[in-house]
């Protein structure tokens, strides 16, 4: 069973490209609405949805896109899941908050190099960094769905006291501007000891590029 976790925000609608092509090659597949407007509401309480979602299930293959790599090890250490693939991810460290992470890892010096060589504006804004490469009329629908992240997620420490013992790959999208390639690659060597995967797509991959994803994910489990 595929378990997907949405990124900041935390509207299950990102994957709704991604559950139907897992279903239609014989998986089981639900993603998960997290409270990411909610101000009262954080990191435990991500990760308990995601418990829920996940009840009594074996076999469980657990995905997560961007912030959702904060929630994932956190999922992990509660209940048993055989893949973890984490998808132009944050790599959180132990007790490290989601608002530390920026400058721990130097993400957003490695967002401005990367941009500067690739000719585009080191300048965020959502047409250039998210949804540059989706489909115009999946990133119009998606204005429905777009919800910021509160602010209380971003304080909490990922609660994990370790990396839990589940195997764990990387997938890093080879257009993503927000959390450039190579950006993932170094992350994911000093922070797992493990090379990261690429996959075609920018940053919201799941919504440009969704059987190429699933072909990835399904790909693991060979």
């Amino acid at each position: 069973m595929f378990v997907l976790i949405p990124g900041a925000g935390g509207a299950a609608w990102y994957w709704h490209r991604v559950v139907p092509e897992l279903h239609a090659r014989g998986h089981e597949a639900v993603a998960v609405e997290l409270p990411g407007a909610d101000e009262s509401a954080g990191l435990p309480e991500y990760t308990d949805a995601v418990v829920a979602a996940i009840g009594d299930h074996d076999d469980v293959v657990l995905v997560a896109q961007s912030m959702g790599g904060f929630t994932a090890p956190m999922v992990c250490a509660r209940v048993q899941v055989d893949l973890l693939v984490l998808v132009n991810a944050m790599i959180p460290l132990p007790g490290e908050t989601p608002g530390q992470w920026w400058d721990n890892t130097g993400s957003p010096a490695a967002r401005v190099a990367a941009a500067e060589a690739g000719g585009y504006s080191p300048e965020f804004d959502l047409s250039t960094y998210f949804l540059h490469d989706v489909p115009a009329e999946v990133a119009a629908a998606g204005a429905a769905h777009d919800r910021p992240e509160a602010d209380a997620a971003f304080s909490q420490p990922c609660g994990i006291e370790r990396w839990p013992d589940v195997t764990t790959r990387v997938l890093a999208a080879a257009e993503d501007r927000f959390f450039p390639p190579e950006f993932q690659r170094r992350v994911a060597r000093d922070r797992l000891g493990i090379n990261a995967d690429d996959v075609p797509g920018g940053h919201l991959v799941a919504l440009s590029r969704p059987v190429d994803l699933v072909d990835r994910l399904i790909g693991y489990l060979r």
